[in-house]
């Protein structure tokens, strides 16, 4: 028997794609995407995803290509997470809260060869038409964002879809193939694009299943968005197990608890600043949810008080950790059933922890800069490095880059943890982001936490600033909550008594903070304001 035919019976690559095939099969007639009044079958589902890889195939779109979509949590955005690997290319899920600049940069350096853009984003690519190796342009008309206008070069989604025919069609990639290309917010210099493959977005999704229990009784909201990570592989995973998708074109508190409530919704993924808001709307007042919840978070450290809040509505949240390059989470605070009779802000506490690896992660360690192991006594701190099947294959087009995050055969984070006795990690900052005072280091994570308890503050971000004495102290920027009023002398008065006296804020200034598209807190904008002010502290 040849070679090659025998090990076509006992391995098949692994690929996301085949989900949808199993749960097009198992589960026709069931819901597998809800968007307002729209319901689209899974039998459905699979055929709009054969008609737009056609189409696409039919465009031109060969093997190795990217394909680019700039849109909001729609059924399009999901669709494409099939349709343009199915073909052999890779898809690149752009950011749409970015500048029309950005964009053609993305959509340049991946030399996209089609875009799929909503129609109420199309003024974002009008500078990108004249780029050579854009070849087709089509526009998602959505009645729910009022886009009923094409450009002259564009041509409508739906007769796009229409135009591919439904068969299925054999998947032209290779499990080590790129899948996406997902370019990073770009806070140092222009985005990198995060390279993922077939296999380590077929064994993330299933991580995120495992991890967060999904099952084919699973209603899923989109509030994370789907650029983001490829939804941190959600998209995939809900899809594993034949679970419905509830779209959302933008985050609303009033909009998502009347689905959460009337669809049944079962989990949902947000950055604690989406929580916060949640948690902290006129609407969430006294109320409890009807039905068990699942909230996965992560994109920074939640505080013991946010996760307080959201276990008061009522919801069980499940603590993630991870980075674009490792196909969003990879660790989680796996819950231990001993700590149930803790008190609540000991729970708390123990929730905020990063955690331990993903099953699906593979190699997670906490190392010194000769890339020894730190000790496990809740102190050293040293930096996270990850390696496995869920580590990107690479920075496209960057090999100098890539190089550099791959130092010592692991990836390198650039994030600070500690790793306690029991083998789990806790975060304590960035490494861009940590304060040295003196000589002392100082957690800016740590400095925030107390700073949440107070019970004025909604949200808050601390930095380093220069200081003639001290080389760079700790200063604070708060935003507060609704009709509550806090003075800068009040507030470090409520830190002195949970601080060390060295890790104090010397300074806080109140007002909105700025934030990416994620609900990340941009501290090197907070950074940037504070270059050139004169040093007064």
């Amino acid at each position: 028997m040849p070679k090659d035919a025998f090990e076509q019976v006992w391995m098949a690559p692994l690929t996301p794609l085949s989900f949808l095939e199993r749960s097009a099969r198992v589960f026709p007639q069931r819901n597998a995407i809800v968007y307002g009044e729209q319901r689209i079958s899974y039998h459905s589902f699979a055929e709009r995803v054969y008609r737009l890889a056609n189409a696409l195939r039919a465009a031109g779109v060969e093997p190795g290509d990217r394909v680019a979509f700039l849109c909001p949590n729609t059924p399009p955005l999901l669709e494409a997470h099939f349709a343009v690997p199915l073909t052999g290319a890779a898809l690149v899920a752009i950011n749409t809260r970015l500048s029309a600049d950005e964009v053609r940069y993305i959509l340049e350096h991946s030399a996209a060869k089609i875009v799929v853009v909503d129609g109420e984003l199309a003024p974002l690519i009008a500078g990108a038409r004249d780029l050579p190796t854009l070849r087709q342009i089509v526009t998602v008309l959505d009645p729910a964002a009022g886009s009923d206008a094409l450009s002259p070069d564009a041509l409508d989604y739906e007769r796009f879809l229409a135009a591919g025919r439904a068969e299925p069609l054999v998947c032209a990639a290779a499990e080590t193939d790129t899948i996406s290309i997902n370019y990073t917010s770009g806070t140092t210099g222009r985005p990198k694009g995060v390279m993922y493959t077939h296999r380590g977005a077929y064994l993330n999704a299933l991580g995120q299943a495992l991890e967060l229990g999904l099952t084919s009784a699973s209603v899923y909201l989109w509030v994370l968005p789907m650029f983001h990570c490829n939804g941190w592989c959600y998209p995939w995973a809900v899809t594993a197990v034949g679970g419905t998708h509830v779209c959302m074109r933008r985050f609303d508190v009033p909009e998502a608890l009347h689905l959460i409530d009337t669809l049944g919704v079962s989990h949902f993924c947000a950055a604690p600043t989406v929580l916060i808001m949640l948690t902290n709307h006129p609407a969430t007042a006294g109320q409890r949810l009807r039905r068990p919840l699942r909230v996965g978070t992560g994109g920074a450290p939640p505080a013991p008080t946010t996760v307080a809040a959201v276990e008061a509505l009522g919801a069980e949240l499940i603590h993630l950790y991870g980075l674009t390059e490792t196909y969003g989470p990879a660790t989680i605070c796996e819950w231990q059933p001993e700590w149930d009779a803790l008190p609540a802000d000991e729970r708390a506490r123990k929730k905020a922890r990063q955690g331990a690896p993903y099953i699906t992660c593979g190699g997670l360690r906490v190392v010194d800069a000769q890339m020894h192991d730190v000790p496990a006594d809740s102190e050293t701190m040293g930096e996270v490095v990850l390696r496995g099947n869920t580590v990107m294959q690479g920075y496209y087009l960057q090999p100098e880059a890539t190089a550099e995050a791959f130092a010592g055969g692991w990836f390198h984070s650039g994030d600070l943890a500690v790793v306690h006795p029991d083998g789990y990690i806790e975060l304590r900052d960035r490494k861009k982001d940590i304060i040295i005072s003196g000589g002392e280091n100082i957690s800016t994570i740590e400095v925030e936490r107390a700073i949440y308890q107070h019970p004025a503050v909604l949200e808050c971000a601390v930095i380093a600033v220069p200081d003639e004495l001290w080389g760079e102290v700790p200063k604070a920027f708060v935003s507060l909550k609704a009709g509550q009023s806090l003075s800068e002398a009040e507030l470090i008065a409520f830190c002195r008594e949970r601080l060390a006296r060295f890790k104090l804020p010397r300074r806080v200034e109140f007002g909105e903070l700025p934030k990416t598209s994620t609900g990340k807190i941009q501290k090197f904008v907070l950074r940037e304001r504070e270059r050139g002010r004169p040093s007064t502290l």
